[in-house]
């Protein structure tokens, strides 16, 4: 595989970002990988490799970039989380959707990328971006998948559970039983939302699990249901990706 960390110029700076696609038969589809709150990390790395393996071409951004180009939680203490917090609250939708029209114009002069056929994939804080980014882009997205996502539903005008109604392409949620950042009545909102303005969709309750089972380097990483959620997106992307 080829893998490459440059910057993708945006209206704010220089965004650090990792590329890996396989080494022959592209142009591949792209999937854009939207980082989960502890930040930008080797485990993600390596989750955009196995993506990338079996045929997609991947841009995992830093979405700090405007204030770190290497931060990510190193440890679950009070002080560390209060940090992490602080992070995740300086990025809004719109700077994300600004950053995401950057990386379709990047996407749109990479001769390995089919700019026709991409997904977007959210984990935890991210589930919202992906979420805008497909509304706001509706004609860029064929698919967009938010994993355990957090904070689906406030009293924002941009709140993801309004977002509904552009969003032209196949959603796939998946939820982790215990999650306080998503609750089964916030769910319900998002997916009345998604029923009532016609968007496919498909979401999944993963029975046991909690918020961030999918990360290999959690404590509560639960191996079958990740691998579950692999083959969830994998299929995903066979559809709507080809």
């Amino acid at each position: 595989m080829i893998e490459k960390h440059l910057d993708i110029p945006t209206a704010d700076g220089a965004m650090n970002s990792f590329v890996v696609y396989p080494d022959e038969g592209g142009p591949h589809p792209v999937v854009l990988f939207y980082m989960d709150a502890p930040g930008y990390r080797e485990e993600l790395r390596d989750m955009a490799r196995r993506i990338a393996a079996v045929g997609y071409y991947v841009v995992l951004p830093n979405l700090y970039y405007r204030t770190s180009r290497d931060y990510f939680l190193k440890e679950r203490t009070e002080p560390a989380m209060a940090e992490m917090f602080g992070y995740m609250g300086s990025i809004s939708n719109a700077l994300i959707t600004a950053d995401t029209a950057a990386m379709l114009k990047f996407l749109d002069a990479q001769p390995e990328a089919d700019r026709a056929r991409i997904s977007g994939l959210g984990y935890c804080m991210s589930g919202p971006f992906v979420f805008a980014a497909a509304a706001t882009y509706p004609d860029r997205f064929k698919s967009i998948a938010a994993i355990y996502p957090a904070r689906m539903v406030t009293d924002q005008p941009d709140s993801p559970h309004q977002m509904a109604a552009p969003i032209q392409c196949e959603t796939y949620i998946a939820c982790a039983e215990i999650d306080k950042w998503a609750s089964p009545a916030e769910i319900k909102l998002v997916e009345d939302k998604l029923t009532k303005d016609g968007t496919p969709h498909r979401i999944e309750w993963y029975g046991g699990c909690e918020h961030g089972f999918a990360f290999p380097k959690r404590p509560i990483y639960n191996q079958a249901a990740a691998e579950r959620h692999w083959e969830r997106l994998f299929s995903l992307w066979k559809r709507t990706l080809g």
